[in-house]
């Protein structure tokens, strides 16, 4: 049985063939159900028991050598015809290629980030859960002073001095105490605020702010750079700048823009004025510079600050803020082919 055993394994070795048809015969013949392998293995019943161990040995190997042999033989075939459709038929249509979207809040990003760059403005980046002193005490809002309540804060584990940060002013006092002026650098990123979630407004949103220090900084040369920015982002330089109040900027101004009144949407955006209000921004209050390490005395700047999320609901048409973090590929298929 031994010899006969071999005799099949040099057979199944020196077997081979271009037809599917032989191969699936030879697959039939030595692993089919009544095959010759099955016949191997139902004459090993009656072997005597000494030899059972080198027969069982052998046999298996016959066994696997036949598989590998048709798995070969297959696949040669599955190459075969994958070379012949790519160099033969040149008509065969070519793999579609699925495209990506582009989020609106990183389309409206790299919008801002590119309008700024090409004036000079770097890119600083900070952590999300802050302390107290980057994110309000250095910022010129001490303990219990009464401009913390303009924004509801998310602490962490109930510990006072750690939390989300509500704005990234937060990176421009870190950046500020490590690097000297001049300094001008935007914080792109997310911000928390414990606020009702609604089609207009949510718990987290995202910001890019703006700093500017140097010496010999004035309010016209912030009203310069806000009106090269919304040139660029809207195609619209008219701005006005309104008295405001940050604590850590002092004067203080909002921004609008205006947007007029071509079209039923203008007078909905605009509540019928023509104007929309995009930013805050202002003369960095000279008490922040000094907690920051800058000598209030040499040197002066601005600081600027706009919602990325607003502009792109701004931008297209977009009249649910919930839509940017609900993620429906219905609604992120829609800037497909926007870039």
């Amino acid at each position: 049985m031994i010899d006969k055993i071999k005799s099949a394994i040099n057979e199944i070795s020196s077997f081979e063939s271009n037809s599917r048809e032989d191969v699936e015969s030879f697959r039939i013949k030595y692993l089919g159900k009544k095959g010759i392998i099955n016949k191997f293995f139902l004459d090993f019943k009656n072997i005597d028991n000494k030899q059972k161990k080198e027969v069982g040995q052998i046999l298996n190997k016959l066994k696997n050598v036949a598989h590998q042999k048709v798995d070969d033989l297959i696949l040669g075939f599955s190459k075969n015809s994958k070379n012949s459709i790519s160099i033969n038929d040149i008509t065969r249509p070519g793999d579609p290629i699925e495209i990506g979207s582009r989020h609106p809040i990183s389309l409206v990003k790299n919008r801002v980030i590119d309008i700024f760059a090409k004036i000079g403005f770097t890119i600083s980046e900070g952590p999300e859960i802050e302390d107290d002193w980057h994110n309000f005490t250095a910022l010129n809002l001490p303990e219990h002073h009464p401009a913390r309540d303009m924004q509801d804060t998310f602490f962490i584990e109930k510990d006072p001095d750690i939390l989300l940060r509500t704005h990234t002013s937060s990176v421009q006092v870190r950046y500020m105490e490590n690097n000297k002026p001049p300094i001008r650098t935007i914080s792109p990123g997310r911000v928390y605020r414990n606020e009702a979630i609604s089609a207009r407004s949510h718990c987290f949103f995202h910001q890019i702010e703006g700093l500017c220090i140097d010496k010999d900084i004035s309010f016209a040369d912030l009203k310069q750079t806000l009106e090269y920015f919304t040139t660029m982002l809207f195609g619209k330089s008219k701005i006005r700048l309104r008295p405001s109040y940050f604590p850590f900027t002092e004067p203080s101004a909002e921004v609008d823009v205006y947007w007029g009144l071509e079209n039923e949407v203008d007078y909905k955006m605009t509540k019928g004025t023509g104007w929309l209000e995009i930013m805050g921004c202002g003369m960095v209050d000279p008490n922040v510079l000094e907690n920051c390490g800058i000598d209030p005395k040499e040197y002066s700047g601005y600081a600027f600050g706009l919602g990325i999320d607003r502009i792109a609901l701004l931008l297209h048409q977009i009249d649910d803020i919930r839509l940017l973090s609900e993620n429906d590929i219905r609604f992120i298929r829609q800037f497909k082919s926007t870039f």
